[in-house]
């Protein structure tokens, strides 16, 4: 399915080869089903624009000093001897999931209750798939993946050893949600995330992805990530995707949702790490009456770039979307959302709405906020809008008057400010975690 918005097209030569060219190729020796598709998305990452200041879609977002030389793929020999931080060893090993991934390097530890097994669903990694499902994995690619157009989703499908697969057979109902962890442990290295979600006619799941990492204090790291993810006919999809990266490591990455008839999904994303984020996510809403809904959340401080391109796409009749993006700035950071509506000629009776609210907490920290609508056809009601201020400083006068003193009541504020979205994480001891990240941020403010 082609997306209208966003495209890569122009040949640049501001950009050093330096900058470019990997140390490294993929190893096409594996005679696996994925070969051809592999070879395929390495031809058109060496085929397309590198993308440069100059592309409308990166103008806000500078890759100079990204430097691809100088990173190697993540390998993982022996996956029992990672060790997971404290948090994120609390947050897997709670029992109110269903199944659980990590995936580090190119191996990953799997784990599915064995009744969600016996219904048929199928949640496990590439390498899983390929031994226990032949063909499965490689007949969805090349159903649902099409050409690769980015230059990094390019990048991701060619150089990925492996990846997660969810498939959730019609009319089941997965009642505890599942979750899956991308884990980065090194310094110069590149990790990817591949990951394909289908759920077939009448299914229901939630699903939380999170991708982390160390800190690292000098050498920088780089995630690339590539989500297809399918709700099918009458299908109700809750996605929760949570970032919590090193201040080091580079984040580039590219998402697509396609929703089906009568199809509702919940899409939630939160954004704390990385010191460079570029993320497009797409929406597509291509059966009559799908539903989806996007809830974002970011929190910046230090030097870090947050840069979110989402698309609403609507691309059949009687179609809605609702986004709402907040997103709170602290030191010299910066947030870009660049946010965009499109209405396809056929896709009369569209009901969209976008709205970006941002609170920028210092003097040097800078938030751009751009909504956009492209509607073609008539009969639709689309509706955008964006805010960029700082505490409104009645309600802090109003929480001093009842005893709080005034850090306490910026901090209350802040926490409040961020409370409706935190609220659609299904794991509690996550919606935790980033509560105590963002009071973390805020005891340096």
């Amino acid at each position: 399915m082609s997306e209208p918005i966003i495209n890569f097209t122009r040949t640049r030569k501001t950009v050093t080869e330096e900058i470019q060219n990997l140390s490294f190729s993929p190893d096409f020796s594996i005679d696996d089903e994925l070969k051809e598709f592999r070879t395929k998305a390495w031809n058109a990452w060496q085929k397309l624009p590198f993308p440069t200041e100059k592309d409308e879609d990166w103008r806000r977002t500078s890759l100079k000093n990204l430097n691809l030389a100088q990173y190697q793929l993540t390998r993982k020999t022996n996956f029992k001897q990672t060790v997971l931080p404290s948090h994120l060893k609390y947050a897997t090993e709670k029992d109110d999931q269903g199944g659980l991934i990590i995936l580090e390097g190119d191996e990953a530890s799997c784990s599915l209750e064995g009744n969600l097994e016996n219904m048929g669903v199928v949640f496990t990694d590439f390498k899983t798939v390929m031994q226990q499902h032949p063909g499965l994995l490689k007949k969805l690619l090349d159903k649902y993946e099409g050409d690769h157009v980015k230059k990094f989703s390019a990048l991701t499908a060619a150089i990925s050893a492996n990846g997660i697969l969810l498939l959730v057979p019609s009319n089941i109902k997965v009642e505890k949600p599942l979750q899956s962890l991308t884990w980065i442990d090194g310094d110069s290295v590149i990790q990817t995330s591949h990951v394909v979600v289908v759920l077939e006619e009448g299914a229901e799941v939630t699903y939380v992805h999170e991708t982390s990492s160390r800190e690292h204090e000098e050498k920088a790291s780089l995630h690339t990530g590539l989500f297809t993810i399918i709700a099918g006919p009458n299908s109700k999809l809750n996605f929760v995707e949570l970032q919590s990266l090193g201040q080091q490591t580079w984040n580039l990455t590219h998402e697509s949702i396609l929703v089906d008839v009568d199809a509702q999904v919940d899409w939630i994303f939160g954004t704390l790490g990385s010191k460079v984020t570029k993320s497009f996510s797409n929406l597509n809403l291509i059966g009559r009456g799908a539903i989806g809904k996007m809830s974002g959340f970011y929190f910046s401080n230090g030097k870090q770039h947050l840069d979110h391109d989402t698309q609403q796409n609507h691309l059949a009749p009687n179609t809605t979307s609702d986004l709402l993006f907040k997103g709170a700035l602290l030191g010299e950071s910066r947030s870009v959302w660049q946010g965009m509506i499109y209405v396809d000629p056929k896709a009369s009776k569209t009901d969209g709405y976008q709205a970006n609210r941002n609170l920028v907490l210092s003097q040097k920290a800078r938030a751009d906020s751009i909504p956009g609508l492209e509607i073609l056809t008539d009969d639709v009601r689309c509706t955008h809008g964006s805010t960029i201020g700082k505490i409104d400083q009645d309600l802090v006068f109003y929480l001093q008057s009842r005893g709080l003193n005034r850090k306490d009541a910026e901090k209350m504020i802040v926490e409040g400010f961020f409370d409706p979205i935190m609220q659609r994480i299904p794991f509690e001891s996550i919606r935790e975690r980033f509560q105590k990240a963002i009071e973390e941020k805020m005891a340096s403010y």
